[in-house]
């Protein structure tokens, strides 16, 4: 039997008031539990020597994320001998 058919999408059924059972949702299951999580950060800044020096400013400005998707991250430096290590982790999970 086609699972599918069972299975009433019209807008009164759109979002799960319509049941499927335990075999046909079987069938249609997919993916895996993975876990990829290597973040290595071990960076030092040692024996550095900054003499007379100017650091800039710096900004983010209105729109600068306009029409952006997804996840977006901003990295500022303006200053000197200084190590940044960025590292994001996003754990998703769709059930």
């Amino acid at each position: 039997m086609d699972p599918v058919a069972k299975v009433d999408v019209g807008a009164s059924s759109m979002f799960g008031t319509v049941a499927v059972d335990a075999q046909d949702l079987a069938f249609s299951r997919g993916g895996a539990e993975v876990t990829l999580n290597d973040l290595k950060s071990n960076g030092a800044v040692i024996g550095n020597q900054a003499n007379n020096l100017t650091t800039g400013s710096n900004w983010v400005g209105e729109g600068s994320f306009a029409g952006a998707s997804g996840f977006s991250t901003v990295l500022q430096n303006s200053g000197n001998n200084v190590l940044i290590q960025n590292a994001t982790i996003i754990n998703l999970q769709v059930q």
